[in-house]
């Protein structure tokens, strides 16, 4: 049956009523991932301080002062990985991509004779790792369109909990790495214990954006020595508040950088 001008008139209209929608999701993404850019162009300045004041006072401190979040344990037996990916679907490989690295490292380390625990931030992963059959030893979920400092501080109590009641003997995290709204990249960190952390390794990405701040408009390392550093109180004192610090600001970076390549794949 041939089509009436009504009928015409009838789906042209409804064409641009789904323009105009796709027109303000449009806008309202965009909108949320500058949101998400701004956040973390804050937001970095003050963890790349944070993560080298904590690696420079346990140089300075040489031998780790007895407080068991700083003390390594006499093995790894077991190893909790923190998965971070979002709450929701239909974003292409943002979410599967922090699951297999999870999944890949556990096999890596189930080789060597050790046993992993899941944590997931994001419901997500959460329902990925349970779908697989794997134990979930905690999950959190809800926020992962606006993580709050509060959320990140959450976890990290329950993470740093774990390691002191020798529940874990390593804890590492996955996130995707926002580089731009095309570029994501997945991201391994090791957060304790302090002895292996990434914040500690030579050229770490914080270390880099440090002698970034301190390079000169025309790109000329600045000559001489570093800054000599005098600390009050001794840098054992100052290391036992820094590194609960140092894990808060770690996984709340994590769970912006995430948004933000969530939101980019949006």
């Amino acid at each position: 049956m041939p089509a009436t001008q009504r009928d015409v008139r009838d789906r042209i209209s409804s064409v641009k009523n789904i323009q105009k929608i796709t027109r303000a999701m449009e806008m309202v993404a965009a909108a949320r991932l500058r949101r998400a850019e701004q956040r973390i162009e804050a937001l970095r300045p003050y963890a790349s301080a944070i993560r080298r004041m904590t690696r420079q006072a346990a140089e300075a401190a040489g031998d780790l002062p007895r407080l068991p979040i700083l003390q390594e344990h006499p093995e790894t037996r077991n190893v909790g990985l923190l998965l971070v990916a979002g709450d929701r679907g239909l974003a292409g490989a943002f979410n599967s991509n922090i699951v297999r690295a999870g999944v890949a490292a556990a096999r890596e380390q189930e080789s060597e004779g050790r046993e992993t625990s899941y944590y997931a931030s994001g419901r997500r992963p959460a329902s990925s790792l349970t779908f697989r059959g794997l134990e979930l030893k905690q999950s959190f979920t809800g926020f992962s369109d606006r993580p709050a400092y509060a959320d990140a501080r959450r976890i990290a109590e329950s993470l740093m909990a774990a390691y002191v009641d020798e529940e874990v003997d390593r804890l590492d995290i996955f996130y995707n790495g926002y580089i731009s709204p095309l570029s994501q990249v997945v991201r391994r960190e090791t957060l304790l214990p302090l002895q292996q952390a990434t914040v500690l390794e030579e050229g770490s990405e914080d270390e880099s954006d440090s002698e970034g701040d301190e390079r000169s408009r025309d790109g000329a390392q600045p000559e001489g020595p570093g800054p000599l550093v005098e600390y009050e109180p001794d840098p054992e004192e100052i290391l036992g508040r820094l590194v609960p610090d140092y894990v808060e600001i770690s996984i709340y970076r994590a769970l912006l950088e995430s948004t933000a390549s969530e939101h980019g794949r949006g």
